[in-house]
């Protein structure tokens, strides 16, 4: 009887000893030590941003052993397998893009570890930040307009492609991936640790991507509905078609006449742009050749150019005139109706060139 009072106190001693259940330990990022850069330093804030990993350890090394410890592991490791959580593209075999991985998609520039994470991630960021559904129409403009316009630049850059062929004319370094790299340990500082610069380059990077993102989802994509009101309305302008009045001056209007003109099979290409500056003054603005070019589908009339005020007016016939940039690309006027009579004259010096020529 003595031996079973002793056991039978064991139990409850044993259970006031005994630990409560494990706390689950914090998920792991794991991405390469020593020098960073913009890519994977974007690739881990993006992951920072998903539930799953916003509490997440970041752990730089390439010590194999600790990264195989880690839930994902981005730009380090030599492997590339989503469905184990590994983004790294520095391996020989490596070839993906976003085309090859999501073919409705156009882009076919190589992909980092930014544009991987994107890739497999970027519907839900964006959801989660805009409070929508992955599903969201809106979701999926924006994603692909981040990345055309943000993540494709980061994926270029860190695999050594260029925008051009040849030497450029201009050298371009104060792009995000620039200034990243400028957060490195200098090569004479005494300390070498790079964990703060990381630190302050997934922030600066970070940062630069959601502030992009509050852009174009407040400013840019509500846009796209003023232009296309006015695109709609553009023959009660002037009876070419050729001609768009914006409703709101400084409103971002090229990428979306160039897409909604393809959505809408318009037949003649809009040649000038309409709308009111800051101090209510009227601009007229041609409609450039492409997206990324300074050439336009018309310019303003050739003697127009690099004319001010009485000047302009005299030489143009039109009163209230204010400028024409010398390159022919824009002009003022004081009213509407002498900025849409600047697009007529230079339309119909087009129609009567055309006439003579043929």
């Amino acid at each position: 009887m003595r031996m079973l009072r002793i056991f039978a106190g064991f139990p409850r001693l044993t259970r006031s000893l005994m630990p409560g259940p494990k706390r689950p330990r914090p998920a792991r990022i794991g991405t390469h030590g020593g020098t960073f850069h913009c890519d994977e330093a974007l690739a881990c804030f993006f992951l920072r941003l998903l539930p799953a990993y916003q509490d997440a350890e970041i752990v730089r090394t390439r010590d194999s052993q600790l990264l195989s410890e880690c839930d994902v592991v981005v730009d380090v490791g030599g492997e590339y397998d989503p469905q184990k959580h590994r983004y790294d593209h520095h391996q020989r075999s490596f070839r993906e893009s976003m085309h090859s991985l999501k073919p409705d998609k156009p882009w076919q520039t190589k992909l980092s570890s930014a544009g991987l994470v994107y890739v497999h991630f970027g519907s839900e960021i964006l959801a989660s930040q805009l409070g929508l559904k992955e599903e969201d129409p809106v979701v999926h403009v924006l994603y692909d307009k981040l990345y055309e316009n943000f993540v494709e630049e980061i994926d270029a850059i860190d695999n050594g492609i260029s925008q051009w062929d040849g030497e450029p004319h201009y050298a371009m370094t104060t792009n995000v991936s620039s200034r990243v790299s400028y957060l490195n340990p200098r090569w004479n500082d005494k300390d070498q640790d790079t964990e703060p610069g990381f630190q302050k380059a997934m922030e600066l990077v970070g940062n630069e991507f959601l502030d992009r993102l509050d852009y174009y989802y407040r400013a840019w994509f509500p846009a796209r509905a003023l232009v296309e009101k006015a695109l709609q309305q553009r023959f009660e302008v002037d009876p070419s078609g050729e001609i768009l009045v914006l409703a709101q001056g400084g409103c971002p209007w090229k990428e979306h006449l160039f897409s909604l003109e393809e959505e809408l099979d318009v037949k003649k290409p809009l040649k000038f742009i309409l709308y009111t500056d800051l101090g209510g003054q009227w601009r007229v603005q041609c409609v450039p050749a492409g997206l990324r070019t300074f050439q336009n589908r018309l310019s303003l009339l050739e003697e127009w150019r690099g004319l001010r005020d009485e000047e302009l007016s005299q030489v143009s016939g039109i009163p209230g005139c204010v400028f024409v940039h010398s390159s022919g690309f824009i002009g003022g006027n004081h009213t509407k109706e002498g900025a849409l009579e600047m697009a007529r004259k230079t339309l119909a010096q087009q129609t009567e060139t055309s006439a003579c020529s043929s």
